[in-house]
């Protein structure tokens, strides 16, 4: 939520048409402005408004600015309305600092009272705007710019990115951070900031990651990084392995729909893992219950572990919404796992949570992104391979995770059959995509419906979740996802001819029950969509519509191949309604803040 990025050049060309790059490949985190800061001749230049990046642009011209150097920001609004004047950066009344921000000052209030009581004068209804007046007070007493922001960040509650320019200090960009995700790029021809890598990748791939509490310099000559007692700390750089392309459409109408193409591609490419999570495995030794902790999509996905982990090594397995955790954080010991999902790795209820299991128990972290907040912290880590996802609703990070428990399960288990039945999954979902037709075909016909319900049994129900979870997200129509066997627990009540039931029959143990909460649902008047094995006639004559799967694909792999059609219905019904897939409403990739 927000993205900021900074840039200063090692020449003197303009720096803005970079920034305005740079920030456009944020847009996946949510905003609703965006604007940019340059310096240039002893003076600060600042555009900014509300609404899409495109829109601004064409009123503003954000690529038209002077100077080689400044900062850039889409905001997502938390303190004050989507408005030109609640637009980041923000700057003094003075006009000599200038910042953007990423996360949520707490004290901001109290801070604003006695700088007003000091002189200085508001603009905003943000609690950003404290920064650069607390920043601009520092400097007048004394500080250069650096422990100005040092001084600054030691008032300041909450979380936080933080990147500052003045003109009191020409060619100098100061960042920091406290539980917002931020990062330094080494680049050919110049220094870097951004809230993510993808922001950047076009410009550098060679990556430090600041923590918490340290200050980053940014100059034409380099990088230093200092500690919280002012030491230069020696950073490790990082060479990311993503390349530019993987964050562009090529060729594909929307993020989603290619992200969704390159399935098949994230579960080979995480299936290499298998030998690191067995030393994982190893090393961890005597655990006697595991814990799971995720939100969102990466819930979906433990709690498919869950069933993996009880079902295959018999170990007791909980998952936890990371938002509820401190409930049950009581309930650890040192004979628990305690494994963190997460696409970005900066999900802050899941940071937060991340922390107290530190102090009892072993942590994994299952994560998308290198070099990300919960590879940090975590003991252990599972690093997923599905390539950057800018799309917002989740699929190919998804499978990924997916892949990443089950490999983790099979190992657990020495079950050396599911070993084998993963190697053939890519090839499953492929097989799947070459029915993209049919499915878009199908998914037109189910445009009608206010609601829908997914049905699914044992490893399909949190499957269930995710295909309503999907339809959610994207087609803003409501979806329930229910155990199968729960429906007469309530929910039939509900059903009729105007609710579409999708329900979910791989082959397999739950096969007989679950076709028969199928027949309860059609002998109420539902249009029933099934999604089950290509031989199974008897799923043909009982439903009204089915998109068929290689019947190889056991119910216990199922979640790894059926979720994909789930994800393609959204898809194209989201398109169907004139929605944008890539950009839902109300909606961000990564959520930083609590």
């Amino acid at each position: 939520m927000c993205g900021i990025v900074g840039c200063i050049l090692k020449n003197d060309d303009d720096v803005a048409p970079i920034l305005f790059d740079c920030i456009s490949k944020l847009e996946y985190r949510g905003y609703d402005s965006i604007g940019l800061a340059t310096y240039d001749e002893n003076k600060i230049h600042i555009k900014k408004d509300k609404g899409k990046i495109e829109e601004v642009d064409n009123k503003l011209n954000l690529s038209d600015m002077p100077g080689s150097f400044g900062i850039a920001h889409v905001r997502w609004a938390t303190h004050g309305d989507p408005s030109k004047l609640n637009s980041h950066p923000h700057i003094d009344e003075a006009l000599d600092v200038a910042i953007v921000h990423n996360g949520i000052i707490e004290n901001y209030l109290e801070i604003k009272e006695q700088l007003i009581s000091e002189g200085h004068v508001f603009k905003s209804d943000t609690d950003t705007e404290v920064v650069p007046h607390l920043i601009e007070k520092y400097m007048k007493e004394g500080f250069d710019l650096e422990h100005a922001v040092r001084k600054t960040i030691g008032v300041i509650h909450g979380a936080y990115a933080i990147a500052a320019i003045s003109t009191n200090e020409p060619d100098k960009i100061v960042a920091t951070r406290k539980d917002s995700p931020l990062i330094v790029g080494i680049g050919e021809d110049g220094y870097y900031l951004a809230s993510d890598s993808p922001a950047i990748l076009k410009y550098a791939r060679d990556i430090i990651y600041p923590e918490m509490g340290e200050i980053v310099v940014l100059d034409r000559t380099g990088v230093v990084v200092h500690d919280e007692f002012d030491n230069v700390v020696n950073k490790e750089v990082e060479t990311i392995n993503w390349t530019p392309e993987m964050a562009e459409k090529e060729g594909y109408d929307h993020f989603m729909i290619k992200e969704i193409n390159e399935q098949a591609t994230a579960v080979k490419n995480t299936l290499t893992q298998k030998e690191h999570i067995q030393e994982i495995i190893d090393d961890i030794d005597d655990i006697q219950r595991i814990c799971f902790v995720a939100c969102g999509t990466s819930y979906h996905a433990s709690l498919t572990g869950k069933y993996l982990i009880e079902s295959l090594a018999g170990i007791p397995t909980d998952v936890i919404l990371a938002s509820e955790f401190k409930y049950s954080a009581n309930t650890l010991n040192d004979k628990t796992l305690v494994v963190f999902i997460s696409q970005s790795g900066e999900t802050a209820d899941s940071l937060k949570a991340l922390d107290v299991a530190n102090e009892t128990s072993k942590t994994l972290g299952i994560v998308n992104v290198a070099g990300s907040s919960i590879t940090r912290r975590a003991k252990y880590v599972i690093q997923t391979q599905a390539g950057p996802e800018i799309g917002v609703a989740a699929t190919k990070t998804y499978v990924a995770q997916l892949t990443s428990i089950y490999l983790f399960a099979a190992l657990l288990a020495k079950d050396e059959e599911l070993l084998k039945e993963l190697e053939k999954v890519p090839d499953y979902i492929d097989e799947v995509l070459e029915d993209v037709d049919f499915i878009k075909d199908i998914s037109k016909r189910y445009n009608y419906a206010p609601d829908f319900f997914y049905l699914g049994r044992g490893y399909t129900y949190p499957t269930a979740l995710e295909g309503a979870l999907k339809l959610k997200e994207i087609t803003y129509i409501h979806g329930e996802g229910y155990a199968a066997g729960e429906l007469k627990h309530g929910p039939l009540a509900l059903i009729d001819n105007e609710i579409p039931v999708v329900v979910i029959v791989p082959p397999g143990d739950s096969y007989r029950k679950t076709m028969s909460n199928l027949e309860e649902v059609k002998s109420r008047g539902a249009n029933v969509l099934a999604i089950g094995a290509s031989d199974d006639e008897a799923l043909k004559s009982k439903a009204s519509n089915v998109i068929a799967i290689n019947p190889e694909v056991s119910e216990i792999i199922a979640p790894l191949v059926y979720v994909v059609p789930l994800q393609l219905i959204a898809y194209y019904i989201t398109l169907e309604k004139g929605h944008d897939p890539d950009k839902p409403k109300n909606l961000a990739k990564c959520v930083t803040v609590e």
